[in-house]
């Protein structure tokens, strides 16, 4: 099992599909990766030498944030929006939906369970 940015990547999976568990990379930079190392598309992540792991792991440190570092500018980019006050952080402190969805009905992933209301029949 090889392990990068932290994670541990499934061996029986394909080398595309195994970057995918790193948190910030998807199928188009996994295969943006593959391309630039110069990997087969059905190669599988246990036919890979530590050599070639060592390259994947140096060329997503030198080239891409991920996993630790890009949650924590996520982070950082949402408290920002917050301590602004602007539109988008008081919807991120209010926990409602940040991008314009109606919240008449539906939203209950960001609201949580409804709560019934007292006295409110008909």
């Amino acid at each position: 099992m090889a392990r990068i940015a932290g994670v541990n990547i499934p061996s029986n999976k394909r080398v595309e599909i195994g970057l995918t568990y790193i948190h910030g990379i998807g199928r188009t930079k996994a295969k943006e990766i593959c391309e630039k190392l110069n990997f087969g598309q059905e190669r599988r992540v246990h036919d890979l030498s530590d050599g070639e792991v060592l390259q994947i792991r140096e060329l997503i440190d030198a080239e891409y944030i991920v996993e630790g570092d890009l949650r924590r500018e996520v982070a950082m980019n949402i408290k920002r929006l917050m301590d602004l006050a602007s539109y988008r952080g008081l919807r991120h402190r209010r926990g409602l939906p940040v991008r314009g969805q109606r919240t008449h009905t539906n939203a209950r992933t960001r609201k949580g369970p409804a709560k019934p209301i007292a006295g409110k029949k008909k």
